[in-house]
């Protein structure tokens, strides 16, 4: 084909957002505007000295988080944990400096000027993502898109219950979060929003970074909804500002405090506004504005101060932003010094348990070892949780529209209804990754220790908000059950036999899967006693052989143990997770039978025991051959059998039909044990 002649090779398009840019920087420029210049000087100066990281979103919201944070944010930059403080999530996290910035400004602590300096580098809490725990006024760890936006339904909702609990004087907050375009279109969004449209929470409200531009350009390549529609339609009400309007954005901040609904504002807004070339382009999105283009934007700012420093004035008027609310938080210190509920709430917050919490479940430990029930490990829980719930009053249960599966409820607890904040079960639908992402903005929120269930094989739903549970430390519990193919019938689909070692994986999450009654009222102590990270209960559908018949120690706090030893020196062990351990069991006592002695390890806990020293470990595991039992595939038992061991379990997909069948099929019987171990030891 011909090439164009030169005079007729497509030329660039114009690029629309210069000049509304223009036409905004010629606006006069207002106090809200030069503190809205700060964040944008300081996020430009992080983003170039890092030589990497997100300028666009602080440069366009930085208007809005400016009104947001001195007008209406209740917080005081000397208590940034104050419990009755508002909650704030940057969802978009990308933009990090954003968030920084106003930590810097407001005179919080753990974020100096030297630390965003060290924007992105090492052991520096400005990292390229907000991270929970690195400073105080960081609410949550955001990054991946959608994630914030959970988190702040389960903030608000957990304001909700707490206020419900302790009462008005004592909780009486709001939530505040800002998103892009891409939280928006991630499932997830969708999830949290209709929920929280539902229980109708009204102290929330989402600001969204409303630049039509995306990594790969403009949002219409993929994104052509009407997002205000949509969220109208989950029950919130919905409002569109000019994000650089500081007038306009303060009347909508002040019409959602006393809107009935939750409230999504749409902000539109210039992304990597005053830069002069990349303004309003993906160029600004996620890399430096270059050296040449970020002098351009500061000098169309008016910005004419050295990289890092802020002017005296602007400092000063940050920094009484920060002290806003100071007397709000003393006039609370007092009613909360004369409260009759304060020892509670603050024991609550802290996330102390009641000193008496462990009672009725020893209680219940007690008792199963006199009856040795044989029942699924999911009714277990279920009774685990009727000594617990009412013991522990922060517990709050859920589950993803799998209550007579999951058995999570507990008679005599309360529903939550968009009416009655006082119940402490929530009903969450089926919504696997919302429920799991406002479960960890519930415990970030303090207060609530949340749990729900849902089946373990729907773990791949939610494993984004798992793994930020662990890596943020938050005490959720997962009640998943239906937790090998021995839920039968149900099929592949529902069989989760690659789902616990991709559980496993995740640093920092305690994955239990208990054998019988007594190890399931042992795992959920340690689960709820676990105050630094999240757990996972894999649980039974089908009725589990009971083999524990003492109720002292609690055997599965060190996350193995020999269950039965053998008759002499070992020449087998059989380890064993769930329902396969009674499996073991009866294949150990034809092995026994035969002259071949054999112990018996249930594993319930592989995270707790490999915190173990290495001589309790090599004691419980044994020299002799290591045969590992799983209704699982193998990946991960390496680590434990070594390499001249044996794994029986699952080497692809389930399939449908009874459960007993099942298991022979796919050779999980006493006697495919026994035979597989005297093949090996001959």
């Amino acid at each position: 084909m011909a090439s164009l002649e030169p005079d007729s090779q497509p030329q660039p398009k114009p690029n629309p957002a210069l000049a509304l840019q223009a036409e905004i920087l010629a606006r006069p420029a207002t106090e809200e505007r030069r503190m809205a210049d700060a964040i944008r000087a300081l996020a430009i100066d992080a983003v170039e000295k890092a030589k990497s990281g997100h300028p666009g979103m602080p440069l366009g919201m930085a208007d809005v988080a400016t009104v947001l944070f001195s007008q209406f944010v209740k917080f005081d930059a000397a208590d940034p944990r104050w419990p009755d403080r508002d909650r704030f999530v940057l969802s978009a996290g990308h933009g990090s400096m954003l968030l920084y910035s106003i930590l810097h400004l407001t005179g919080q602590p753990g974020m100096t000027i030297d630390d965003i300096r060290h924007f992105r580098q090492l052991h520096s809490p400005a990292a390229g993502h907000p991270e929970f725990g690195e400073a105080p006024g960081i609410e949550t760890t955001t990054g991946p898109l959608g994630q914030g936006i959970g988190n702040a339904v389960g903030m608000a909702l957990a304001e909700r219950l707490m206020a419900a609990r302790f009462g008005k004087s004592l909780v009486d907050h709001r939530t505040w979060a800002i998103c892009g375009d891409g939280c928006l279109q991630e499932g997830i969004s969708h999830e949290a929003a209709s929920l929280a449209g539902h229980l109708g929470l009204d102290k929330l409200t989402l600001l969204w970074d409303d630049n039509s531009v995306t990594i790969d350009g403009a949002t219409d390549l993929s994104f052509t909804d009407d997002t205000l529609k949509r969220f109208q339609s989950y029950g919130w009400a919905v409002r569109r500002v000019d994000g650089h309007d500081t007038a306009e954005v303060a009347a909508a901040l002040a019409w959602a405090t006393r809107t009935p609904r939750p409230v999504l504002i749409a902000c539109r807004t210039i992304i990597g506004f005053s830069a002069p070339k990349k303004a309003g382009t993906a160029a600004s999105h996620g890399s430096p504005l270059g050296p040449e283009e970020a002098a351009a934007a500061k000098s169309a700012l008016g910005w004419n101060h050295p990289p890092f420093e802020v002017p005296d004035g602007l400092r000063e008027r940050w920094e009484a932003a920060g002290r806003r609310s100071a007397g709000t938080r003393r006039a609370w210190l007092k009613r909360l010094a004369k409260h009759p509920m304060k020892a509670d709430f603050e024991r609550a917050v802290a996330g102390r348990l009641p000193e008496a919490w462990h009672e009725a479940l020893a209680a219940l430990r007690v008792k199963t070892a006199e009856d040795r029930p044989k029942i699924a490990s999911r009714i277990a829980s279920q009774r685990a949780l009727e000594a617990l719930v009412p013991a522990v009053p922060e517990m709050v249960g859920g589950s993803a529209d799998l209550t007579g599966s999951n058995n999570t409820n507990v008679k005599g607890i309360p529903f939550v209804t968009p009416e009655n904040f006082a119940g402490r079960y929530v009903h969450y639908g089926v919504r696997e990754h919302g429920m799991a992402s406002a479960m960890n903005g519930m415990a970030l929120h303090g207060g609530i220790i949340p749990y729900a269930g849902t089946f373990l094989v729907f773990a791949d739903y939610m494993r984004p908000a798992i793994r930020l549970a662990a890596l943020m430390r938050q005490r959720v519990i997962h009640v998943l059950t239906h937790d090998s193919i021995g839920l039968g019938e149900d099929g592949p689909t529902h069989q989760p036999v690659e789902t616990l070692a991709g559980l496993r994986a995740i640093p920092n999450l305690f994955v239990f899967r208990p054998g019988d009654a007594m190890e399931t009222a042992e795992c959920w102590e340690l689960a709820v006693k676990r105050a630094d990270g999240p757990s996972v209960l894999a649980l039974s559908r089908q009725n589990l052989t009971p083999y524990r018949t003492e109720a002292g120690e609690n055997r599965c706090a060190r996350g193995g143990y020999v269950v039965e030893e053998a008759s002499g020196s070992r020449r087998a062990t059989l380890i064993a997770t769930g329902s396969e351990v009674s499996l073991a069991l009866v294949a150990r006592t034809a092995l026994e039978a035969e002259g071949i002695p054999t112990a018996v390890v249930s594993l319930p806990c592989w995270e707790l025991f490999a915190a173990q020293d290495a001589g309790y470990r090599e004691a419980v595991l044994g020299d002799a051959l290591r045969v590992g039992i799983e209704a699982a595939v193998s990946f991960g038992w390496d680590r434990w059998l070594g390499p001249e061991g044996l794994f029986i379990g699952m080497e692809g997909f389930g399939a449908s039909g009874p459960a007993e069948e099942l298991f022979r099929h796919f050779g999980l019987t006493a006697e495919a044990v026994t035979a597989a171990v005297k093949k090996r030891i001959g």
